[in-house]
């Protein structure tokens, strides 16, 4: 989707690092547009998710962090004796794989926004539940074998992070004060909400022309994997969404978290849980490649798979 306007401000923000612009976003104005962000969706989802009996998405809740799980545990025999890495670095990259992005769920909103696609607005809720998982299973999979891991400090670094606590404490605001209560605040949390996305965007054009060396150290291997991981999970997310009954559009966007990588949480708990892990890898695979390629070609390809099976079926 070359086409969608913010992404044409990431395509932006990465020439720029290619062609070492001295273009800059301030970093206090990147903060603040993150926060922003997380803010505004977990705000959307709470206020969808109060339209919506809790009951009824607690079944399909278990079932998409159930089969979630999959993904870090199909990945690590990947990693590890296929692409003989080792164990640390496997584990790590794992649970990126397993974990979810939330600028990659924002433009996939956007998009299927654009195609007047509809979604269901409690997919927010899959994504704070996604966030966790995989990076218990990533630590789990170093450690088998080898010693203890700091649980205690892993898990309030997880629960504590930054995009955890906006998303969570979004989605409550939005739940317990509904539509009608959040309509004074419409003009800053929705409308510019496209607008932020676009500016963030551009940021991570720059971020992702800067991890570009790491690739090319990383390999082939590590380069296919990150193309193919995602297709594959996206595939994952597509059968699980019409096994629950989502919508296409719902459909879509399961697909398109399950085949997003962690950039944000997954580097912070695994810089603690897997130190020996080299980070240039993990980061730069997620960010490197399989952002990009969602970016540009994952999200319309699983939005056209949730299409096809729609009509299979």
């Amino acid at each position: 989707m070359p086409n969608e306007p913010v992404i044409l401000f990431f395509i932006l923000g990465l020439m720029a690092g290619i062609v070492r612009s001295d273009l800059k976003i301030p970093g206090v104005l990147y903060e603040s547009i993150s926060i922003f962000l997380l803010l505004a969706i977990g705000l959307k989802g709470g206020i969808e998710l109060a339209k919506v009996p809790l009951a009824t998405i607690a079944v399909p809740a278990l079932t998409v962090v159930a089969v979630a799980a999959l993904i870090p545990l199909l990945a690590f025999p990947v990693l590890h004796h296929i692409g003989r890495l080792a164990r640390a670095d496997a584990a790590s990259i794992a649970a990126h794989y397993g974990s979810v992005s939330v600028v990659t769920f924002a433009v996939a909103a956007s998009y299927l926004l654009r195609q007047e696609e509809p979604v269901e607005g409690y997919m927010v809720v899959f994504l704070v539940l996604l966030e966790f998982p995989a990076l218990v299973l990533g630590v789990i999979l170093a450690r088998r074998s080898s010693g203890a891991t700091r649980w205690g400090h892993l898990l309030h670094e997880v629960f504590s992070g930054k995009s955890i606590v906006l998303l969570i404490g979004g989605l409550l605001i939005g739940w317990i004060a509904g539509s009608d209560g959040i309509k004074p605040l419409d003009r800053l949390f929705l409308d510019l909400f496209k607008g932020m996305l676009a500016f963030f965007l551009l940021e991570m054009g720059l971020v992702v022309a800067s991890r570009l060396p790491d690739l090319r150290r990383a390999g082939a291997f590590l380069i296919a994997f990150a193309i193919a991981m995602p297709v594959l999970a996206g595939g994952l997310g597509v059968i699980t969404a019409n096994v629950i009954g989502l919508s296409v559009g719902g459909a879509a966007m399961l697909a398109t978290l399950y085949a997003s990588a962690s950039y944000i949480a997954a580097p912070a708990a695994m810089r603690i849980a897997i130190p020996e892990a080299n980070p240039a890898l993990s980061i730069g695979a997620s960010l490197g490649i399989t952002f990009p390629f969602n970016l540009l070609i994952g999200i319309p390809l699983y939005h056209g798979m949730a299409v096809h099976i729609e009509g299979v079926l």
